[in-house]
């Protein structure tokens, strides 16, 4: 179905309210949306509590429940795309602007792979309600670290330089994504120390999705920062701690601003911060533990992490299995960093086949490189990370007196190969665009200097 066409049927879009249930042990946020001719949506949120004390009508609960429900709507809203969009609670001319610019970023992806043709200013009209949310005065004490998971090699960095302060932690991991709880529970968060909300899908959008109305990617990870605002206000933690890195910031699409990982930039984390403080007020710091840090570092603090080798998974396609496909950008991109630090058996072990030996993976190869235009729709590192991590393996082979797999050897035969072949990861390096608090940072720095000191070592 047509985009234009679609918005022509079916124009209004309606948050029509959210409501809170809770008892002893949780509590549940149902949310009603609507798009006029078409269908109902009720999607849900629960989240268990730490106590029974009744917290439902508590602004700051009120205030993280309803903005869940702005960024719920999205992957609703783009069932049809209605050109007017009507909230139930009132949004000043600062949240509408705020909103749209998470939506028509965080959708970048959506509207380049559907052709569709739009701007910030045309694609959406956003009118907040009557209903006004309470003022949020009172500010609880707050203390310890959320740290979200998600299975893969980044979250068990994090996990790692926060190790010795496990007693104030909690993991955070939203629905039954076995690979992220297993991930979690590697690292020693069991019981109430792993938090695991649920969230529901309406089965509608579903089946309309399945009948041909638009589909796509929708900011997941604007999803999760929310979904991790509430779950902090109602664990009373003062932290939530992502692992996303610097390398979130690359666009996907070379020569434009579409980015499949755009809620997990940098810009995104200054714009939600920035929100929550005006709106959602609460001694509550949201950031990226490894937002100073490369994909290249990332993965060489993972090398010396062996007993997690076992355990981590990234790969979307094989997730619900706990496996690495071993066929997606994402495994091969995995595949490239480990194999700059790691042994070709070692990495066999952990992929169940060598990639690299692939030339069917050629294509996929020469995206992540740069050499296609188009990076995958997938969360992987920077182009020139990629091509660093592939000098760095092919210098491992040499020392190691191997035989290059395909796609290296393909690799030098080509520039890219002349231009970076003497390249290798900078442990001296720390991106200062990030939002670590300053005890934080300390570890992150820490660590480096601890990673230089044995670089030699790890690239041998």
């Amino acid at each position: 179905m047509q985009y234009e066409e679609l918005r022509q049927k079916y124009t209004d879009f309606y948050y029509h309210s959210f409501s809170i249930e809770e008892d002893e042990k949780q509590l549940r946020v149902t949310y009603d949306f609507e798009i006029n001719n078409l269908s109902h949506f009720h999607p849900t949120f629960t989240l268990a509590k730490p106590d029974a004390e009744s917290i439902a009508h508590d602004p700051l609960i009120r205030g993280c429940a309803f903005s869940l429900g702005m960024v719920e709507l999205i992957s609703y809203w783009k069932i049809s795309c209605p050109p007017h969009v009507h909230v139930c609670c009132a949004l000043d001319e600062d949240q509408v602007r705020w909103w749209k610019k998470l939506y028509f970023n965080g959708l970048g992806e959506f509207f380049y792979k559907n052709g569709i043709q739009t701007n910030e200013d045309d694609f959406m009209d956003l009118a907040g309600g009557k209903e006004v949310l309470p003022a949020i005065t009172a500010q609880k004490q707050t203390t310890g670290n959320l740290i979200a998971v998600g299975g893969g090699k980044d979250s068990f960095v994090t996990m790692d330089l926060l190790k010795e302060e496990k007693a104030h932690n909690h993991a955070f991991v939203i629905n039954r994504v076995m690979s992220a709880i297993h991930s979690a529970q590697a690292a020693g968060y069991t019981g109430e120390r792993l938090i695991n909300p649920t969230r529901t899908l309406d089965p509608a959008m579903l089946a309309l999705n399945k009948q041909g109305y638009l589909n796509g990617h929708t900011p997941f990870s604007a999803m999760a920062a929310f979904a991790g605002y509430l779950t902090a206000a109602v664990w009373h933690k003062k932290y939530i701690v992502l692992s996303n890195e610097s390398s979130a910031n690359e666009s996907t699409v070379k020569g434009s601003k579409v980015n499949h990982q755009y809620s997990k930039t940098f810009e995104f984390e200054q714009d939600f911060n920035a929100y929550v403080k005006k709106y959602l007020p609460a001694d509550i710091h949201y950031f990226s533990m490894l937002r100073p840090l490369s994909e290249l570092q990332i993965a060489g603090i993972f090398a010396t992490l062996k007993p997690y080798h076992s355990v981590f998974r990234s790969c979307n396609v094989g997730q619900k299995e706990e496996k690495w496909c071993g066929h997606c950008a994402k495994c091969l991109f995995v595949c490239i960093m480990m194999t700059a630090f790691l042994d070709e058996e070692e990495v066999v072990s952990i992929f169940g086949r060598n990639m690299l030996a692939d030339p069917e993976m050629k294509e996929l190869f020469e995206e992540l490189t740069g050499m296609q235009d188009n990076k995958p729709f997938e969360c992987v590192g920077t182009r020139d990370e990629v091509n660093i991590a592939v000098a760095m393996g092919i210098r491992r082979y040499s020392r190691n007196g191997k035989q290059l797999p395909a796609l290296y050897d393909f690799y030098t035969k080509t520039p890219y190969y002349h231009f970076y072949q003497s390249r290798s990861v900078d442990w001296h390096s720390y991106n200062e665009q990030n939002l670590l608090p300053e005890h934080f940072a300390a570890i992150v720095k820490t660590k480096l200097k601890e990673m230089s000191d044995e670089s030699g070592k790890l690239e041998d």
